[in-house]
């Protein structure tokens, strides 16, 4: 019997089209993440709700984390195209709820739908290019794709302030429907891929219990940076109750027909690597970059605006290493060496961020930044492809989803930790640094000051020294907290596997995955170079 033909292979311009809807969704996507934190303080102050507060950021994180893998493996069953525009209309609902919200529950729960969406697109996005760009092909367009991501992280706070000054804080979300909206077009009228709906049963139960067990570690977590005796109490029962529920998880996987997380996967050396890579990156990249603008506003000085501007630098590497150590893979066929040189690279960024004081020029803050954001750009592409490239087509959507997903938690991880150690060491330096009468009139205050840099320079000269002071050393300690985090996803990437990429797109390369213990050299770089640069 004569095999039913492939797709038709997608041409230079359709996968350009293609690929500018790809990034508009994901733009959006990141940009959420960071464009509330500038309007918050006037949306507290119009629709009251102070408690409420870090929930309009949390909201959308958890949401966005604990929905990735399901919409990895709804992709793998239904087919990528229809789940990525499902995702971007729950997205784009998202948007008009938080736009028109009434109130702060109000404004909580459409940030909730927005996650929805935001982990679809995320989790999708780059499941999509590997349906249409072969991986010996893809690695410059997962480095683009990586650049966006940076560079709508750090754009979101100002973006959103731009708005909040010039217009309304509504339109913080509503700015996201004309965007939404043409990347939705293009995905529905460009993207024609194969039918796809395999005779599958969604594993609704392990869903629910992947959700609700990463919820409640991620609410652990909150509580952690909350900090003081009652919240540590709270979060260790939060985190018994998550870890039983994760333990139910992996029983039911290891059991079920169909499962949400196949956990066959984890033993292609390949994933397995490639996702600790990613739980360490997440860590340490979100645990310390995180951290940069408080540095940039207390400790330097800056502005708000001006602290986001400085950050562009950290973009630029993050650009320059994604999109260089793809082209450089696309050309040879090689990938393993990146993530070597890029967690060193960004493990020399940590510990340069860690020496940085307050009389520290502008200049050395901007090339360890740059240092770390090459390392990092080198780490998270590379390694997500060769994810993709070890596994087989009807894993891909699960296996990228998954990479995501151990981003986002390792991310969710550094942010808690590493805040638990900055307030640890801001309370052990105040003491030092003050007197008891003026230790007493910061008082229980010194929480709500670290996130008001304002509050801070209204203090008295010698308080403000001593907070600023606190806060600089708090600093140095969190970044080269982060250093040996990333040192040992330098010494994982050494477990990184290096087998030939693939030339094709969709299953018909799905041999090799399967002898992935043995990796060969990928072979030979082909004379028709122009065919590959498509």
């Amino acid at each position: 019997m004569t095999p039913a033909p492939g797709p038709a292979p997608f041409t230079h311009r359709r996968i350009l089209v293609v690929f500018a809807g790809l990034m508009a969704g994901l733009f959006l996507a990141a940009l959420d993440q960071t464009i509330v934190a500038a309007a918050l303080p006037t949306i507290v102050g119009e629709l009251g709700g102070l408690d409420h507060y870090s929930w309009v950021v949390n909201a959308y994180l958890l949401c966005a984390t604990v929905c990735t893998p399901l919409y990895g493996k709804l992709g793998d069953v239904y087919g990528r195209r229809v789940t990525f525009q499902a995702a971007i209309l729950v997205f784009l609902l998202g948007s008009v709820l938080a736009g028109l919200a009434p109130g702060m529950p109000a404004l909580v729960l459409a940030r909730g739908v927005q996650g929805v969406g935001a982990g679809g697109v995320m989790g999708l996005t780059f499941a999509v290019i590997g349906d249409v760009v072969s991986p010996r092909r893809r690695g410059r367009y997962v480095g683009y794709l990586a650049g966006v991501w940076a560079f709508a992280s750090v754009a979101g706070p100002l973006l959103g302030g731009f708005l909040v000054d010039r217009a309304t804080w509504r339109w913080v979300f509503l700015i996201n429907l004309p965007i939404g909206g043409a990347a939705l077009a293009v995905i529905r009228f460009a993207l024609k891929l194969p039918p796809t709906r395999r005779p599958a049963r969604l594993d609704l139960g392990g869903a629910a219990l992947l959700t609700a067990g990463v919820s409640l570690l991620l609410l652990a977590l909150v509580r952690v940076q909350e900090g003081g005796a009652p919240a540590w109490n709270a979060a260790g029962g939060l985190t018994a109750a998550g870890a039983a529920l994760l333990a139910a998880f992996v029983r039911r996987e290891a059991r079920v027909e169909d499962p949400l997380l196949p956990l066959r996967l984890f033993r292609n050396r390949i994933f397995a690597v490639g996702s600790a890579l990613a739980l360490l990156v997440g860590s340490a990249l979100f645990g310390a970059v995180v951290f940069l603008p408080l540095f940039l506003q207390v400790v330097a000085g800056a502005s708000a605006t001006r602290s986001g501007l400085l950050l562009l630098p950290l973009t630029a590497g993050v650009l320059v290493g994604s999109v260089g150590s793809g082209r450089l893979t696309s050309r040879t066929g090689r990938y393993r060496v990146h993530p070597i040189a890029g967690s060193a690279c960004a493990a020399g960024g940590l510990f340069l961020l860690g020496g940085l004081h307050a009389g520290t020029p502008h200049a050395a803050v901007s090339a360890a930044m740059v240092v770390l954001g090459a390392g990092v750009g080198m780490v998270m592409q590379v390694s997500l492809l060769a994810v993709q490239n070890a596994v087989e087509h009807r894993d891909l959507g699960v296996a990228t989803a998954s990479a995501q997903f151990f981003r986002s938690m390792g991310g969710s991880f550094g942010v808690a930790v590493f805040g638990a150690i900055l307030n640890a060491r801001v309370a052990s330096e105040l003491p030092a640094r003050l007197s008891p009468e003026a230790l007493a009139g910061v008082g229980g205050r010194v929480s709500d000051l670290l996130g008001s840099p304002a509050a801070i320079r209204a203090l008295p000269a010698e308080t403000a020294a001593a907070v600023s002071g606190s806060v600089e050393a708090a600093l140095q300690t969190v970044f080269l907290s982060a250093a040996p985090v990333m040192v040992a996803a330098f010494a994982l990437s050494w477990f990184l596997q290096e087998i030939p990429l693939r030339e094709t797109v969709g299953p018909a390369g799905d041999g090799i995955r399967e002898s992935v213990a043995g990796a060969g050299r990928p072979p030979a770089a082909s004379a028709d170079r122009g065919r590959r640069r498509a």
